[in-house]
């Protein structure tokens, strides 16, 4: 593509960022997926943005009479007046006629007829954009092979010659593979649906670069939304690289100063021993400097959240109220990973958010769908603290004491900071220690301490010196007295 060569919105947002802009004009695309997989949708969104620019745009209908396509369209949220439309749909006079056909061949007397009606339309109104539903029609036009794809090149070089950029679908199958048509295009972008939800990719796309890999899609009554695969930020946003503090004294003396902004922090340990309680005194402290917060809950309910914490005398209810902090409550199995990543990215880029929470990782791993967590929790986490954002990554682990493990999913890689919280046994009453395992940018205290929620609040005591095999789940030592 030349550089005065300017772009073709989809009329999709997601869509021209995985095309890195849009298609490149007068080029043919083919838009292969079985039934139901949003192929006319997508035409749809392309031909109502030419619209929206004032360009002469044509929906050459092949399968569907041209009512039924605007009725199908309308139920799609989309309103098709300024579409010009050319059916070459079946009618009901095409069976009548077949007896007709005594000298030549239904075929070659409807292709005739087809290829005036295409070159007329072309002529009269001189549209930009083409969409052709679906263009393997035309092999019922053709006396063999050779003369389909003959005619189908002829025909998509025609319409660029034109000045038109094509859009064309294809129905296939293991008996009548597609092959042909995709080495016909300039681009091939793949639709597929599953029980979990749809994916879009593109797998061939000419004259310019485009966004690897399968990115999520959705059909709404508003039309086709699609989200891309989230991509770390190849440069860091310019941000303050400072220490930032809990709030609790004790706790910082253990993480020298607090946790540095635009890290990423792994808080570890089994369910009830105060992970996310620990993780909102953070938010707690960035409000009092009037910095936002959010946290993205996949297990807990938000006023669940906000009564524990308040109980605990961290005013979340004030926190949000004042538009400090955002809690999210989300159904793990409602959004793809994706969908999710562009929740975050939404809530970083327009709001400017300065630290993010999800909690938990266990309930972020169902969203996946038997998807790899790491790839996407590393390209979520990236994304984040490139752009100057302290993340937040709750993790619960399954033993309640003994074998120090900090995750199940083996993340622990992507940390700066890892914090981990364990019970353990003394005076036969169950408690609480906390320790940090990894600090990437700062020296941290190696030693463990006891830790309470209280009613005030968080609460460190003094180094757990005289009580050893804590991690193992049978300590020993010589009772503490209380600090």
């Amino acid at each position: 593509m030349t550089k005065n060569s300017k772009k073709l919105s989809s009329g999709i947002q997601g869509f021209d960022e995985i095309l890195m802009g849009g298609f490149v004009p007068r080029r043919s695309y083919l838009l292969r997926g079985l039934p139901g997989t949003g192929k006319t949708g997508i035409g749809m969104h392309f031909l109502s943005e030419g619209v929206k620019k004032g360009e002469k745009v044509l929906f050459i209908n092949m399968g569907e009479p041209t009512a039924q396509v605007i009725e199908n369209a309308k139920g799609m949220g989309f309103n098709t007046e300024g579409i010009e439309f050319l059916d070459l749909s079946p009618d009901e006079d095409f069976f009548a006629n077949m007896e007709a056909y005594d000298i030549f061949s239904p075929a070659e007397v409807e292709r005739e007829s087809t290829t005036t009606e295409i070159t007329k339309k072309i002529e009269e109104i001189k549209p930009t954009r083409v969409f052709v539903d679906p263009i393997t029609q035309f092999r019922y036009l053709a006396t063999d092979e050779f003369q389909f794809r003959k005619q189908t090149l002829s025909f998509l070089r025609f319409l660029t010659d034109k000045g038109a950029t094509v859009l064309f679908t294809s129905e296939f199958s293991d008996q009548e593979p597609d092959d042909d048509l995709q080495f016909m295009c300039d681009g091939i972008i793949n639709l597929e649906f599953f029980s979990e939800g749809r994916n879009i990719g593109i797998t061939k796309y000419r004259g310019s670069g485009f966004r690897f890999g399968e990115h999520s899609m959705r059909i709404t009554p508003k039309g086709v939304k699609i989200y891309p695969r989230l991509r770390p930020m190849v440069r860091e946003k310019e941000f303050t690289h400072e220490t930032i503090s809990s709030g609790v004294p004790e706790l910082d003396e253990i993480l020298h100063g607090g946790i540095e902004r635009g890290t990423a922090t792994i808080i570890s340990g089994p369910s009830g021993v105060g992970k996310t309680t620990l993780g909102i005194q953070f938010m707690k402290e960035a409000a009092g400097r009037g910095e936002r917060s959010v946290v993205y809950t996949f297990e807990e309910s938000e006023e669940s959240l906000i009564n524990r914490c308040e109980s605990i005398n961290i005013p979340v209810r004030s926190m949000i109220n004042t538009g400090m902090l955002s809690v999210v409550q989300v159904e793990p199995l409602r959004y793809s990973p994706e969908e999710f990543a562009q929740l975050v990215r939404k809530e970083v880029d327009n709001n400017q958010s300065k630290i993010v929470m999800i909690d938990s990782t266990s309930g972020y791993k169902l969203s996946l769908r038997g998807e790899d967590p790491v790839s996407h929790l590393h390209s979520l986490s990236k994304y984040m603290t490139r752009s100057g954002v302290t993340v937040i990554l709750v993790n619960e682990v399954e033993d309640v004491s003994g074998g120090l493990k900090i995750t199940e999913i083996g993340i622990s890689y992507l940390a700066d900071n890892i914090v981990f919280l364990r019970y353990f046994e003394k005076d036969g009453e169950l408690r609480k220690a906390i320790g940090v395992l990894k600090k990437r940018l700062s020296d941290f205290e190696k030693g463990l301490r006891e830790v309470r929620i209280t009613k005030y609040g968080i609460r460190v005591c003094q180094p757990l010196s005289d009580i050893h095999g804590i991690l193992t789940g049978t300590p020993q030592g010589h009772d503490n007295e209380d600090d």
